[in-house]
């Protein structure tokens, strides 16, 4: 067991284990050799090494054979983690074939190798996080539509407004998902793209060599080449790192919204229970929302970060100090973050636990109150906005200081019955008959998610 220290207590809760390792330290070492592999892969293609150079150089690319730890130390005086790497990887490979080590990092620069390896490594990342959302939106549509014609109150400012559907609520999470799933279709052109500019991003060392090797690798690579190497033009990370931010934000949404509904003044809609799970270390009877937590701090932590990528944009000349720097981990992070947050959210949306009764109940708090537009809206069309809206809130008024249920303090009001039968009372407190548009909100919001799979398998 090493003594280096850890640093994982938490990895468990806040992030999906196959994205830790995507960006752990193998992760990087080897998407940085898989850069180098892929180098001398397209300048032998080109003529520009020899043939018999590049399977040395692909044997030696392999992360396992290195020692991280010491990689770790070496960083420390060389101020990047390719330096010490190509070192290393020359050393292993000069070992069997020292004709092969002289052609390998032929030509490129050590940003070359990092942000290329970053590349690879979130293509790897995008397919985790597009998998996790669009299990998320199959299993939010499935939701959206049990639970379409589910009355509950809708919360405005945190009080009762007017009755929803907690088929409309998670329809509006699905909408979110569905909108970032879109995003990430649309960026991978201009984030999946090869880095390779060489010491200032001309590629001279490579003459006139130099766009034939450069489309070679991008091809064996597996990504797109660019117009120009992007050493200090950053808005491709940025944008993806603010894809993320948003993507965690409504999973913040969505862990805010269950969290408040779980609270026992609630009690509408639970994460999915399991033994252990939420208890507190000295009230037995808790039952606390420990996945939204997960939820809401990314959606906290991940904006900070967001804005680290931000402020490294303004990089200096061709190659910048300090500011590519500050991205090394903090990309890396969102991901992780996001991921974590994601696993939390698929599990709330296959086992949603939810109360209908406690709903109905709950709409039914303040004794018809919620449904006092409904009255006023008809009201106002016999007798003018203003007087309706004033004798309704009279009557919410006096339903409160009397304590008794709306409904019968209008039944008991002269001027609302002569407008308004028994009969239309009734169905106007009635929250089933005030849900408006609710339904087509939910149809819409799963065609839109029914689309968007359709085209993206198409």
């Amino acid at each position: 067991m090493s003594d280096r220290p850890s640093n994982q207590l938490f990895d468990a809760y806040f992030t999906r284990r196959d994205m830790r390792e995507v960006f752990s330290d193998r992760g990087r070492v080897q998407g940085m050799l898989d850069f180098e592999a892929g180098l001398a892969r397209a300048e032998a293609e080109v003529g520009v090494i020899p043939a018999a150079a590049v399977a040395p150089i692909e044997a030696a690319c392999d992360a396992g054979l290195y020692d991280f730890e010491a990689l770790g130390e070496a960083i420390v005086s060389a101020g990047n983690s390719a330096i010490p790497l190509v070192k290393m990887l020359g050393k292993r490979i000069s070992q069997t074939d020292a004709e092969a080590e002289r052609f390998v990092h032929l030509g490129a620069t050590s940003q070359d190798v990092m942000d290329s390896g970053l590349v690879l490594q979130l293509r790897a990342a995008l397919v985790l996080l597009e998998s996790d959302l669009a299990e998320l939106g199959a299993l939010l549509a499935t939701q959206a539509q049990r639970y379409a014609g589910t009355p509950m109150a809708g919360r405005t400012w945190l009080q009762h407004a007017t009755p929803v559907t907690l088929g409309m609520k998670i329809a509006g999470w699905l909408g979110a998902v569905t909108r970032h799933r879109q995003r990430l279709v649309e960026i991978k052109p201009r984030l999946l793209v090869l880095q390779f500019g060489g010491a200032s991003g001309s590629l001279a060392a490579l003459g006139d060599k130099a766009l034939p090797i450069a489309q070679a690798l991008a091809k064996t690579l597996d990504l797109t080449l660019p117009e120009q190497p992007w050493h200090t033009q950053r808005d491709r990370l940025v944008e993806f790192a603010s894809v993320l931010g948003l993507i965690a934000g409504s999973l913040g949404k969505l862990g805010r919204d269950v969290s408040l509904l779980m609270q026992t003044e609630a009690g509408e809609v639970f994460e999915p229970s399991a033994p252990g799970k939420g208890g507190s270390s000295t009230m037995p009877h808790k039952r606390n929302p420990v996945g939204a937590a997960v939820l809401i701090g990314a959606a906290s932590r991940v904006p900070g970060l967001v804005s680290t990528m931000f402020a490294a944009m303004p990089q200096e000349h061709e190659r910048s100090l300090g500011l590519w720097h500050a991205e090394w981990d903090t990309l890396p992070e969102i991901c992780c973050l996001v991921s974590g947050a994601l696993q939390q959210a698929l599990l709330f949306a296959k086992g949603l636990e939810v109360d209908p009764e406690r709903m109905a109940k709950n709409l039914d708090l303040t004794q018809g109150l919620v449904l006092a537009e409904a009255v006023s809206i008809v009201l106002a069309q016999r007798l003018g906005r203003d007087s309706a809206h004033h004798l309704l809130e009279q009557c919410c008024k006096r339903a409160v200081a009397e304590g008794r249920h709306l409904r019968a303090v209008l039944g008991d009001d002269a001027q609302v019955t002569a407008q308004l039968s028994a009969a239309e009372l009734d169905r106007l407190l009635d929250p089933a008959h005030y849900l408006g548009q609710a339904q087509v909100w939910v149809e819409r919001a799963v065609a839109e998610h029914n689309q968007f799979n359709t085209g993206f398998n198409a």
